[in-house]
């Protein structure tokens, strides 16, 4: 992935997604060869010459305005999370610097002692591409079959598209594995971890082709808090509601709340007692982190 053309693949892929009779045009009479808006359709609702939008979604113009980029964010019909990507990503195309690695993250301090202190829900601390960098026993026991891999391969969106268990541990797996490719559209458009993100990419598109579907499909949703039901294959469904702690740095604190008193919360209760032989890192301590 290359931040350079994230510009035009998001142009594209939002023209794509507007049907004529969206933004008032008339559908014409000559067939269409491609989904969506024309090339000069846009440009006529955005108040752009056709060539100057061309030299856009090909990426040979990556500087415009930000009154430009509101009219395309118009014209296109975007939402506020997606207007936002817009002017990410056209920021980004216009930088002059060259990606750079970043350092391998650990869990901040403060998320550490959160998540003994939550304890029996299940919790876990990601980084912005979704690394696990740390979990209380039940957060780690809730991903089944994740701690059979290598600390440095526990990601949560690798074991959502890659893992078998994956689709049995989440009822709705296709809601969450929407869920998780917007959120990486979201951090190509902070320009944080490119080269992890463009990693990660890479190999889930080469690795399932639901990923590359949705991928492709070009979502942008932030991650919020929502409920989702579990089929664990220890101590069965459970309804949980997630909540999620954004630091600074960008690391996310992810609990994922049981009703008191419910059958949820007893499963809940239930998940840090299975799986004792999993191995703790850190001499003493009731939390897993890498």
């Amino acid at each position: 992935m290359n931040d350079r053309r994230a510009l035009g693949e998001f142009l594209r892929a939002r023209r794509a997604r507007v049907q004529p009779s969206q933004v008032g045009l008339p559908p014409g009479t000559r067939r269409r060869q491609t989904a969506g808006l024309r090339r000069e359709e846009v440009a006529a609702l955005a108040g752009l010459s056709v060539d100057y939008y061309i030299r856009l979604e090909q990426g040979r113009d990556r500087n415009p305005s930000p009154e430009v980029l509101a009219a395309l964010a118009s014209a296109l019909l975007l939402n506020t999370d997606e207007a936002a990507h817009l002017y990410r990503v056209a920021r980004l195309a216009g930088a002059r610097s060259a990606a750079v690695a970043a350092p391998v993250e650990s869990a901040g301090r403060g998320m550490v002692l959160l998540l003994d202190s939550v304890r029996p829900t299940p919790a876990f601390v990601l980084d912005q591409v979704s690394n696990l960098l740390a979990a209380n026993p039940e957060g780690l026991r809730l991903l089944w079959g994740i701690e059979e891999w290598e600390p440095l391969r526990r990601n949560l969106i690798r074991y959502v598209f890659t893992h078998p268990a994956a689709r049995t541990v989440f009822e709705d797996w296709t809601g969450m594995a929407r869920d998780c490719v917007a959120h990486l559209r979201v951090v190509q458009g902070a320009g944080s971890h490119p080269v992890e993100l463009a990693a990660l990419t890479g190999e889930l598109c080469a690795a399932t082709a639901d990923f590359e579907a949705l991928w492709a499909h070009y979502d942008v949703r932030a991650k919020r808090g929502t409920r989702r039901m579990f089929r664990h294959p220890a101590v069965g469904r459970m309804e949980l509601t997630s909540e999620i702690l954004t630091a600074a740095d960008g690391q996310r604190f992810v609990a994922f709340q049981a009703e008191p008193g419910s059958p949820d919360r007893d499963a809940v209760t239930l998940l840090g007692l299975v799986g004792d032989d999993v191995p703790e890192r850190g001499e003493g301590a009731e939390h897993e982190q890498w």
